[in-house]
C-alpha cells in the first residue's frame, strides 16, 4: 500500500504559523485552478485534517475553476488523470482519492502536490515532489507581500523519468514515483537513522526531479527555499504549466491574466474583443 507523506518542512511551518498567534479573522483567499493540460483532469483538494474530507471536480482542457480556502486552511490540492466515474466503479490512473468524484482520502502516489497553508498575516505555499510526479504544477500569487515567486516546475518530469520510477499505462508514461515510494529504505524516505536535515540528503533520483523542478520540493527535507511565504488575496494553480508562461482565467465578466508586476484584468468590452480571438468559454483558463 502506498505511504502517502507530508513534508516536515511543511509541518514545521504550519506549527510555526499557528504558534506565532497570526490573526484569524482575515477573508478567505481565491485560488483559481486552471487545466493548462491537452487531456481532461479531475482536480482533488483536500483540507489537511484527519477526516480527509474533500472536493472534486472535472476540468476539461482550457477550463478554470474557482476555490475560497478560508483563513487558517491548510490543504492539497493536485490532479487526478484518466479518471473514470460512474455508478459502479471509479477508477483514476494517478492521483486516485476515493470512489466518487469528491475526495474521501489522500490522492494516491505518485501525484504533484501544491501546498497551501492560509495565515492571517501571511499564507505559505509550495509544489511537493515528495510524492512522485504525475502532471506539472505551478502555484503563482496574484500581487502580494513577500517573497510571492512562483513555486513549480519548468518542464515534464514524465519525460525525463528514470526507468525505475516510471509509471505507465497502454505503454505511456503517466507518471514518475518517488525514490522513497520505489524502493521504501530509509535514506530516501528520511526516516530511521536518516530521519532529521543532517543525515537525509539528496539523492540522485530526487536530484533529477530538482533539475525539472527547480521551485518545488524534491525530497522530504529540501530547502527551506521551497516552501514560500507571501501575503495576497488571490493565487493560480495551474496544471501542466511551466513557470514562465503567463496563465489566464476568465470570471466576474472579466479575463484575468497573471503577470510579473501582478494581475491584470480586462474589462467586459475587451473580453468580448477577446473572445474572437482565443479559444475562451466561460470559465475557461488559457496559457500563452
Amino acid at each position: 500500500m502506498a505511504h502517502h507523506s507530508t513534508s516536515p518542512l511543511t509541518l514545521l511551518f504550519i506549527f510555526i504559523l499557528m504558534a506565532s498567534g497570526a490573526k484569524m479573522y482575515a477573508r478567505a483567499k481565491n485560488i483559481t485552478i486552471v487545466n493548462v493540460c491537452k487531456e481532461t483532469v479531475w482536480p482533488g483538494v483536500i483540507t489537511q485534517n484527519n477526516s480527509y474530507q474533500g472536493d472534486g471536480f472535472t476540468l476539461k482542457p482550457g477550463q478554470s475553476a474557482s476555490y475560497d480556502a478560508p483563513s487558517g486552511w491548510s490543504g492539497r490540492i493536485w490532479a487526478r488523470t484518466g479518471c473514470n466515474f460512474n455508478n459502479s466503479t471509479s477508477t483514476c490512473q494517478t492521483g486516485s482519492c476515493g470512489p466518487s468524484i469528491n475526495c474521501t482520502g489522500p490522492g494516491s502516489l505518485p501525484a504533484t502536490i501544491a501546498e497551501f497553508t492560509i495565515g492571517g498575516d501571511a499564507d505559505f505555499y509550495d509544489v511537493s515532489l515528495v510524492d512522485g510526479f504525475n502532471v506539472p504544477i505551478l502555484v503563482r500569487p496574484l500581487g502580494g507581500k513577500g517573497n510571492c515567486s512562483t513555486a513549480g516546475c519548468d518542464g515534464d518530469l514524465r519525460q525525463s523519468c528514470p526507468s525505475e520510477l516510471t509509471v505507465k499505462a497502454n505503454g505511456k508514461v503517466i507518471g514518475c514515483r518517488s525514490a522513497c515510494d520505489t524502493f521504501n529504505r530509509d535514506q530516501f524516505c528520511c526516516r530511521g537513522s536518516y530521519g532529521d536535515q543532517a543525515t537525509c540528503l539528496p539523492s540522485n533520483y530526487s536530484s533529477s526531479f530538482k533539475q525539472v523542478c527547480p521551485a518545488a520540493s524534491s525530497y522530504a527535507f529540501d530547502d527551506g527555499t521551497s516552501i514560500i511565504t507571501c501575503s495576497a488575496e488571490q493565487y493560480i494553480v495551474a496544471f501542466c504549466a511551466s513557470r514562465n508562461q503567463t496563465v489566464c482565467s476568465y470570471h466576474d465578466n472579466k479575463l484575468f491574466c497573471d503577470q510579473s508586476k501582478g494581475l491584470k484584468s480586462f474589462s467586459q468590452s475587451w473580453w468580448l474583443f477577446l473572445v474572437l480571438t482565443l479559444p475562451l468559454t466561460l470559465n475557461i483558463g488559457v496559457i500563452f
